[in-house]
C-alpha cells in the first residue's frame, strides 16, 4: 500500500522476481495464464516515474516502461522481470509475443544491435541476443537471469519444433528439436526431445533415423516409456516382427513394474523447461499406453504373425485384465489402441480355434452373443435416408444420433453373426456336422441380415454392411460344407449358388459349387462351370480385392477355413472327364 519510490523499487522487482519464481516452482505443474504480479510491479515503476498505464494491455505496458524508463537502476531488475514476462507467454504460446518482448529488450540496450541472420529463427535469434544484466551482490536471486535465459531458449527451441512437426513442416522440426537437444534441460526433458525427434524422422519416412532417436532418448531416460512404445511402431512398420514384440514385451513389463520417478541428475531449477513447454501435441506422442493395451497388442501381432500359442495366452491375459475395471483405465478418447471389447473376444476365439481350442472358441463366442442379442432392435431400416443435413440446420443434431445409433446397431448384429459363424466352424472341426449346420444357419437367414445385404443404404454405414456380407458369405460356404459332409448335396448347391449371388466369381464358392454338381453326378454342368470360373482372369478377382476394405481380424481364420481344399484333385478329376469327353466325340 506504500506509493512507488524509486530507491525501493530495485529491491521491490527483484523481491517479486524472487516471489514469482518460488510460486512456480512451488506448483511444481504447467505455468496458465498472466502473471498479474508482473504487470502491478510496471505500473508501480510507471507511478514512480510519474507516468500511468491502467489501460493498456501488458504488450503496450512493457513497451511504454521499456521505452520511456532510463533510470540506471532498475534496468537489471526490468530485465530479469521481461524474461519471467516470456516464460509466462512461452507456455501460453504467445511466441510473437515473446519475440517482440526480447526486440524492445534489446532495442533498449543496443539501439542497432538487435536483429536475425537470413536463415536463423528470428526467436530462437532475440533470445540469444540479449545480454543477461549483471547479478548485484546486495540482491541475490533464487534462480539467475543466465540460467533463466538457457531455459528460454531450449524451451522456444522445443515449442516452435513441435509446432512445426504439428504442422508437417519435418526438416524445420528437426532443426529445431535439434537445436533443443543442445539446450538447458532436465534427462527427462532431453529424452522427450529426442523422442519428438524419432517421430519427426518416422514420418518423414526415415525409420532407422527414428530407431536411432528413441535409442538416444532411452540412453538418456531409461523410463521414457513413451519412446518404447514409438520403436515398437516403428518395427512394425519395418515388418521386423520378432523386434516389435520384444519391444512390446519390455514395454509391458516395465509399465506393470509401475517404478517412482527418477531423480534427475540435474541441477534443480525453480522455472524449468517443463513448465514451458505443455501442449496437445507433445501430450499426444508421450501418452503413456495402459498395461492392457500393449497386452492386447502383443496378442493382436501374434495373431497376425500366425504365433497361435502365443496369441491365445495374451488374449486369455488380456480378457482376465476386463475383472479388474479395464473400461475405468483406458482412455475413451480414440487414442486408445484398443478396438470394442466384443472385436477383441472375437479375436480370441479366433486365435483358440487355430489353436485346437474349440470347446474354449464356442465359450467365447457365447459370451459375445448373449451381450450382444439385447442390444439388436428386432426391426433396423437402413434403407431411410440418413444424410445428415447442414449442421446448423434444424435436425442435424438427432439425424446424427439416429446414424450413430444405426451405426452401434449394424456393429452389435455383425458381432452376433461373426460369433455365430465361428461356433459353426468349431463344431465343424469336433466332427459335429450338425451342430455346425444349426450355427451356421442362427444368422445368415435371419430378417436384419438380409435387409442389410440386400437394401441399399447410405454411404456412411457401408463399412459395417460389407462385413456382415461377408459374414454372410462365410456362414453359407460354411453351412454348405456341413451339407456335403452329411450328403445332404442338394442344399449344399443351394448354399454355393446363394454365396455366389452375394460375391460373384469368390474363388472358394465357385470350387464348391463345382464340387456340390460333381457329386450331384451332374459332371457336364461341373466341368462347363469350372471352365467358366477357370478362364476368369485372375488379375480382376485380385483387383476387386484391393478395392475392398480391410477385413476384421477376427474374420482372418474363417476366411481360411472357407477356402477349397480340393482344388488340385477337383481339377484332375474335371480334366479327365472332359478328356474322356472329347474322345467319346472324335469316335
Amino acid at each position: 500500500g506504500l506509493p512507488a519510490a524509486l530507491p525501493a523499487l530495485p529491491l521491490e522487482l527483484t523481491v517479486l522476481y524472487n516471489s514469482l519464481l518460488f510460486t512456480v516452482g512451488a506448483s511444481d505443474s504447467a505455468i496458465k495464464g498472466e502473471a498479474e504480479g508482473i504487470r502491478q510491479g510496471l505500473l508501480r515503476v510507471l507511478e514512480a516515474c510519474g507516468a500511468c498505464g491502467q489501460d493498456l494491455g501488458t504488450e503496450e505496458l512493457w513497451e511504454k516502461v521499456l521505452q520511456e524508463v532510463t533510470v540506471e537502476e532498475l534496468q537489471a531488475p526490468l530485465h530479469r522481470l521481461g524474461a519471467l514476462q516470456a516464460a509466462w507467454w512461452l507456455a501460453s504460446r504467445r511466441l510473437g509475443s515473446v519475440a517482440g518482448l526480447f526486440q524492445l529488450l534489446s532495442t533498449a540496450e543496443d539501439p542497432g544491435g538487435a536483429h536475425c541472420s537470413e536463415g536463423q529463427n528470428e526467436l530462437l535469434s532475440m533470445i540469444k541476443a540479449w545480454r543477461v544484466p549483471p547479478e548485484g551482490a546486495s540482491l541475490p536471486l533464487v534462480q539467475s537471469a543466465k540460467d533463466l535465459k538457457e531455459i528460454l531458449c531450449t524451451a522456444a527451441a522445443f515449442l516452435q519444433g513441435l509446432q512445426e512437426l504439428e504442422a508437417g513442416n519435418f526438416p524445420a522440426a528437426l532443426s529445431l528439436l535439434h537445436e533443443a537437444t543442445g539446450g538447458f534441460c532436465s534427462k527427462n526433458i532431453l529424452a522427450q526431445i529426442y523422442t519428438c525427434l524419432g517421430c519427426c524422422a518416422q514420418r518423414m519416412g526415415k525409420p532407422q533415423t527414428a530407431l536411432q532417436h528413441l535409442k538416444q532418448a532411452l540412453q538418456v531416460d531409461f523410463q521414457c516409456l513413451p519412446a518404447l512404445s514409438h520403436v515398437a511402431a516403428v518395427y512394425h512398420e519395418l515388418g521386423e516382427i520378432d523386434a516389435e514384440l520384444q519391444a512390446l514385451t519390455l514395454l509391458y513389463e516395465a509399465l506393470g513394474k509401475n517404478p517412482a520417478a527418477a531423480a534427475s541428475s540435474s541441477p534443480y531449477f525453480l522455472m524449468r523447461t517443463e513448465l514451458l513447454v505443455n501442449t496437445p501435441v507433445l501430450t499426444s506422442l508421450l501418452r503413456h499406453q495402459h498395461p492392457s493395451e500393449v497386452k492386447y497388442l502383443l496378442a493382436q501381432r501374434c495373431l497376425q504373425d500366425g504365433r497361435v500359442a502365443d496369441a491365445v495366452e495374451h488374449y486369455l491375459d488380456f480378457l482376465s485384465l476386463l475383472q479388474e475395471g479395464l473400461q475405468q483405465q483406458v482412455p475413451l478418447d480414440g487414442s486408445s489402441a484398443l478396438p470394442r471389447i466384443p472385436e477383441v473376444f472375437l479375436e480370441a476365439a479366433s486365435a483358440l480355434e487355430q489353436a485346437g481350442r474349440h470347446q474354449d472358441a464356442i465359450t467365447v463366442c457365447e459370451e459375445v452373443i448373449s451381450r450382444t442379442t439385447d442390444l439388436i432392435p428386432r426391426v433396423l431400416r437402413l434403407e431411410e435416408k440418413l444424410e445428415q443435413p447442414e449442421s446448423s440446420l434444424p435436425g442435424a443434431e438427432l439425424a446424427g444420433g439416429l446414424l450413430s445409433q444405426k451405426k452401434e446397431s449394424l456393429c452389435c448384429l455383425a458381432w452376433r453373426a461373426a460369433g455365430y459363424l465361428h461356433q459353426g466352424w468349431a463344431w465343424a472341426k469336433l466332427g459335429e456336422s450338425k451342430e455346425a449346420v444349426t450355427q451356421f444357419s442362427r444368422e445368415h437367414l435371419g430378417d436384419a441380415v438380409l435387409r442389410c445385404v440386400c437394401l441399399p443404404v447410405t454411404e456412411k454405414l457401408q463399412p459395417e454392411v460389407e462385413v456382415l456380407q461377408k459374414i454372410r458369405l462365410l456362414s453359407l460356404i460354411g453351412r454348405g460344407t456341413q451339407f456335403l459332409e452329411l450328403g445332404r448335396h442338394r442344399e449344399a448347391l443351394l448354399d454355393f449358388q446363394h454365396s455366389l449371388q452375394i460375391s460373384p466369381g469368390d474363388p472358394a464358392a465357385a470350387s464348391y459349387l463345382v464340387q456340390a454338381l460333381w457329386k450331384l453326378n451332374r459332371k457336364q454342368e461341373a466341368a462347363a462351370q469350372w471352365q467358366k470360373f477357370s478362364q476368369s482372369s485372375p488379375g480382376e478377382d485380385g483387383q476387386q480385392q484391393g478395392q475392398e476394405r480391410p477385413l476384421p481380424l477376427y474374420l482372418f481364420s474363417c476366411l481360411e477355413q472357407a477356402m477349397f481344399p480340393h482344388s488340385e484333385s477337383l481339377a484332375r478329376s474335371i480334366q479327365d472327364y472332359l478328356g474322356t469327353a472329347a474322345q467319346d466325340t472324335s469316335s
